[in-house]
C-alpha cells in the first residue's frame, strides 16, 4: 500500500491552485440541486488536496520500459478512497513512466506531472480494452461498433484537475496511425485524454504529444478550463486534433499552441441521428490566445459533427501558420442541429489556403439510417477584425439549396493574397446570405456591402462566467 502524504507535507511543497466559478457558469440542473442541498460555494476546487502520492508508490519505475499500467491502477483505485476526505493527488516523479490507459474514478481528484515527467502511451494493444461509442454518435468514428479505450479518461466527476509544471502526456501515436492507415485496426482509435458528464474540470500546463485519435475531448461536460496547453503531433498524421469540446457548456481554452494534423480545435456535438436524439448542444465557449499549426485542416471548425447545436462560440485573438483555413464551419443533408451566434474578432493569419470556409456538403455519415430531410441551420455568424497574408484564396462559402446559411457578418478584414493566386477567384459564395464592410478583396455578390461607417459585425461584451474563473497554477 502506498505511503499517504499529508496537508502538512503539501504544504512543503507550495502547491497552491484556486479556481472560482459563478453559479451562473453552472448547468441549470446542476445549480438547482445544489441550491436545494442548501447553497452554492463560490470555490469550486484547487489542486492542493488533503492528501497525496506519488506513483512510486505504489512500484512505479520510471525507466520507460518497465509496465506501470498496474501501478498507475493501483495508486488511483487507493487514493479514492480520500474522495470525500478532502480529495487526493497522484504525482507523476521525474522519468519515463510507460503505462496503459487509466481510468481516474474519484471526484476532488489532482494529477500532477512533474517538469521532466513524461507519461507514455503503451503500445501493447492488449492493454487497449473496446469500449462503448458515444451515444451521441451510435458508433465509433472511424469504424462502426465499439472503440478502443481512451488513454486517460474519467467519467461522472467533479472537480478534477489535470496540471503540471509542463510536463508531458506521450500517446506514440504512430503505432496507431500505422495500423490506421494499413487498415488493421478492430475498432475506432482511442483519444490521449477525454473526460466524459463531469463537472469542473481544469486542465492545465501540459504538453500532450502524438494522441492516436483526437488529444483533448471533455464531452457531456460543463465548466471546463483549458489553459497553458500546448499540443503536438505530426502535420501528417490522421485525426489528430488538438481540442475537441463535444456537447459541453461553458469552456474556456486559452493561452495554447497547437501543432495538428487535423483541426486545432473542433467544436462538437454528436452526428447525424444519433446526436439529434441525445440532442445536447456545445454552447457559451471561450477561446483566446490561440497558436495554430495545421496545414491541411483549421485554426477553429464547427462541425462536421454538430447535430446536437452549436451556439455562442467566441473566440478573440488568436493566429494561424501555415494553416488551411482560419475558421471552418462543416456540416452536410442529414446533421439537422444549428450553428448560430460565433463571434470571431481578432484573427492574424499567415499563409492560408482560405480566410473563411464554410460547406454544406461534408458528408461522412454513420449509417444509412440518417433522415435526409434534417437540415442544418446556420446562422448568425460575425467575423472582424483579421489580418491575413499570403492567402491563396479569401474565402469558400457554400451553404445547401434550398437551405441558405443565413446571418453572415465580415468586418474590417485585410487578406493579402499570393501573387500567383491574384488573377483567380478569390471568393467563391453559394447558398449563402449576409453582409459585409471594410473588407478587402472585396467580397462576393451574395453578401451585401453595408458600407464603410456602419458599426462592425458584433461581438458580446458581457463576459460568461467561465471567464472570470481566476486559476494560480500549481507549482513545488
Amino acid at each position: 500500500m502506498g505511503t499517504i502524504r499529508t496537508k502538512r507535507t503539501l504544504q512543503v511543497w507550495k502547491i497552491v491552485a484556486l479556481w472560482t466559478v459563478a453559479a451562473a457558469a453552472l448547468s441549470s440542473a446542476a445549480a438547482a440541486k445544489r441550491r436545494a442541498a442548501g447553497g452554492e460555494r463560490a470555490a469550486a476546487g484547487s489542486c492542493a488536496r488533503a492528501h497525496a502520492a506519488s506513483v512510486e508508490d505504489f512500484g512505479a519505475v520510471g525507466d520507460g520500459a518497465t509496465s506501470n499500467t498496474a501501478a498507475f491502477a493501483a495508486a488511483v483505485a487507493h487514493l479514492a478512497r480520500f474522495e470525500s476526505d478532502g480529495g487526493a493527488m497522484l504525482v507523476v516523479p521525474p522519468g519515463r513512466w510507460l503505462t496503459g490507459p487509466f481510468n481516474i474514478t474519484c471526484s476532488h481528484f489532482t494529477l500532477f506531472l512533474h517538469r521532466h515527467a513524461v507519461i507514455l502511451a503503451s503500445q501493447n494493444i492488449s492493454e487497449w480494452p473496446a469500449i462503448d461509442p458515444l451515444p451521441s454518435y451510435g458508433r465509433g468514428r472511424d469504424l462502426p461498433g465499439p472503440r478502443y479505450s481512451n488513454f486517460i479518461m474519467g467519467s461522472n466527476l467533479t472537480d478534477v484537475i489535470i496540471t503540471g509544471d509542463n510536463g508531458t502526456i506521450d500517446g506514440q501515436g504512430k503505432f496507431w496511425w500505422d495500423k490506421f492507415h494499413k487498415k488493421e485496426l478492430d475498432h475506432t482509435r482511442g483519444h490521449l485524454l477525454e473526460i466524459m458528464y463531469s463537472d469542473h474540470v481544469l486542465i492545465s500546463n501540459l504538453t500532450f504529444v502524438d494522441s492516436p485519435f483526437w488529444t483533448i475531448h471533455p464531452v457531456y461536460s460543463s465548466n471546463v478550463i483549458i489553459s497553458g496547453v500546448t499540443i503536438l503531433a505530426p502535420t501528417d498524421s490522421p485525426n489528430t486534433d488538438g481540442i475537441d469540446p463535444d456537447s459541453c457548456s461553458y469552456v474556456r481554452i486559452e493561452d495554447c499552441y497547437i501543432v495538428s494534423g487535423d483541426d486545432c480545435i473542433a467544436v462538437k456535438s454528436g452526428w447525424d441521428e444519433y446526436g439529434i436524439a441525445f440532442n445536447m448542444p456545445s454552447q457559451h465557449i471561450v477561446i483566446k490566445r490561440l497558436t495554430c499549426v495545421s496545414p491541411t485542416s483549421s485554426l477553429i471548425a464547427l462541425g462536421s459533427e454538430m447535430s446536437g447545436g452549436i451556439r455562442d462560440v467566441r473566440a478573440e485573438d488568436v493566429t494561424a501558420i501555415n494553416t488551411e483555413s482560419g475558421v471552418r464551419i462543416k456540416t452536410s443533408v442529414g446533421r439537422g442541429g444549428f450553428v448560430r451566434d460565433v463571434f470571431v474578432r481578432g484573427m492574424t493569419l499567415h499563409t492560408m489556403k482560405w480566410v473563411f470556409f464554410m460547406t454544406g456538403g461534408y458528408g461522412q455519415h454513420p449509417d444509412d439510417n440518417y433522415n435526409p430531410n434534417a437540415l442544418p441551420v446556420i446562422e448568425d455568424i460575425h467575423y472582424s477584425n483579421a489580418v491575413a497574408e499570403n492567402v491563396s484564396m479569401v474565402a469558400s462559402l457554400d451553404g445547401i439549396r434550398g437551405d441558405p446559411f443565413r446571418g453572415i457578418c465580415i468586418s474590417n478584414v485585410t487578406a493579402g493574397v499570393t501573387e500567383l493566386k491574384k488573377k483567380k477567384v478569390q471568393w467563391n459564395c453559394t447558398d449563402v446570405e449576409g453582409v459585409w464592410s471594410d473588407v478587402a478583396p472585396r467580397p462576393c455578390m451574395s453578401l451585401r456591402d453595408k458600407g464603410t461607417y456602419e458599426a462592425p459585425c458584433k461581438f458580446p461584451e458581457e463576459r460568461l462566467p467561465i471567464e472570470s474563473v481566476e486559476i494560480n497554477p500549481c507549482s513545488f
